[in-house]
C-alpha cells in the first residue's frame, strides 16, 4: 500500500501575478503566452516595474499537488527552496494543505526562486521565471522513500533545463518503476520542448506511462502542424496520454480507446494560468483513486475550468464540493 498518492518533482516557485497590457511584453520584449527564464536582476528590474500584484507559492508542479490535496488526495512534493522569506512562505503553504515537503532548504546560493505571471486583457499569461534555488535539484534530492511509496511520481517539464534534473527525473522514474508505481510527465511549455526534444522523447518512450500535453506542446515534441499525427505517434510512446485543447476540451488516449473529454463551461475567463496544472490534478486524482479514464479526464476539466474564473493558479472554490457531481 502506497503511503502517497502523488509525488511531485518539480520547481519549488512563489507565483508574482499582476494585470499587464501587451504593450509592456512589447517594450520588454517578451513573447506573448511562453514561460522564459529571466536572471535575477532581470527579474527584479521587471518586478519593480509591474503594478499591484497578487504574491502566493506556485510552480506547475507545486500548484498540481495543491488542487491534489484540495481534491483529498495524499500529495508529497521534492523541491528545493532557500532558507528565506520566500522559502518560508512556499513550505508553510504546502504543509498548511497536508502535502508532505521534506527536501531541506538550501542554506547558500541563490534565493527562492519567482515566476512573474503577467496577465494580458485577453487571460494570456507570460511568465518571466527566475529559477534560482529551484535550478539547483539534483537527482540527491530525490528521496527514495517518497517515490517508492507513492502511486504516481509526477514530473514538471519546466525543471528540464539543467543536467542534474534531468538525471533526477531518470533516477525518479527508475525508482518508482522498480517499486512498480507509475510514473507521469507534464511536458510544460512548447519552448521547453523546442529546447530539449530529442531528450523529452527519449523520456516520453523509456519512462513515462501517463503524459499531459497541450496541443502546441505535443505538435512541437513529434514537430509537426497536425494534432491528430501527433495523436497518432504518442500512442505507442505511453501508457496514457492526456491532451489538452483550451475551450475544445482534451483527449484521453489509452491503447486503442480514446476519450473525448468536454471542456467545462466557464462564465468569466479571468487567467488561463494554472489550467494545465489543475487538469493534472484531477486527472491524477481520479486515476489514483481508481475511476476510469473518461471519469478522470472530466475531473481535470472541473478543476481547469474552476482555476481559470480567477487570478493565481491555485484553487480558490471547495473542490472537493465542485467534483462531487461528477463522482456520484
Amino acid at each position: 500500500m502506497a503511503d502517497y498518492d502523488l509525488a511531485g518533482i518539480g520547481n519549488a516557485l512563489v507565483d508574482v501575478v499582476a494585470r499587464t497590457e501587451d504593450s509592456f511584453l512589447d517594450d520588454h520584449s517578451l513573447p506573448k503566452g511562453a514561460m522564459i527564464l529571466v536572471e535575477a536582476d532581470q527579474s527584479r528590474a521587471l518586478y519593480d516595474q509591474l503594478g499591484t500584484a497578487v504574491e502566493i507559492s506556485g510552480g506547475s508542479c507545486g500548484n498540481t499537488i495543491a488542487g491534489f490535496a484540495a481534491l483529498g488526495g495524499q500529495g508529497a512534493f521534492i523541491g528545493k527552496v532557500r532558507n528565506d522569506q520566500f522559502g518560508d512562505v512556499f513550505r508553510h503553504d504546502l504543509k498548511a494543505l497536508g502535502v508532505d515537503f521534506a527536501t531541506p532548504s538550501t542554506v547558500d546560493g541563490p534565493s527562492t526562486g519567482i515566476s512573474l505571471i503577467l496577465v494580458s486583457t485577453d487571460a494570456q499569461r507570460t511568465m518571466c521565471t527566475y529559477l534560482g534555488a529551484a535550478n539547483h535539484l539534483s537527482p540527491e534530492d530525490v528521496d527514495p522513500n517518497v517515490v517508492q511509496n507513492a502511486k504516481v511520481t509526477y514530473l514538471e517539464g519546466y525543471l528540464f533545463d539543467r543536467p542534474p534534473a534531468k538525471r533526477a527525473f531518470v533516477r525518479a522514474a527508475e525508482l518508482a518503476h522498480g517499486a512498480g508505481q507509475k510514473v507521469s510527465l507534464t511536458l510544460s511549455d512548447k519552448f521547453c520542448v523546442d529546447r530539449h526534444r530529442p531528450e523529452f522523447l527519449g523520456l516520453v518512450e523509456h519512462h513515462i506511462d501517463i503524459l499531459f500535453a497541450n496541443e502546441a506542446e505535443i505538435t512541437a515534441l513529434y514537430e509537426t502542424d497536425s494534432f491528430d499525427k501527433a495523436m497518432q505517434a504518442v500512442r505507442g510512446h505511453c501508457e496514457i496520454a492526456c491532451l489538452t485543447r483550451s475551450e475544445r476540451g482534451s483527449l484521453v488516449l489509452c491503447g486503442d480507446e480514446v476519450h473525448v473529454i468536454d471542456a467545462e463551461t466557464v462564465e468569466h475567463l479571468v487567467d488561463s494560468t494554472g489550467a494545465g496544472d489543475l487538469y493534472a490534478a484531477g486527472f491524477l486524482y481520479g486515476y489514483t483513486q481508481g475511476y476510469d479514464l473518461a471519469k478522470c479526464g472530466r475531473l481535470g476539466s472541473i478543476c481547469a475550468a474552476e482555476v481559470i474564473s480567477h487570478y493565481g493558479a491555485r484553487p480558490e472554490s471547495d473542490l472537493k464540493a465542485l467534483v462531487a457531481p461528477a463522482l456520484a
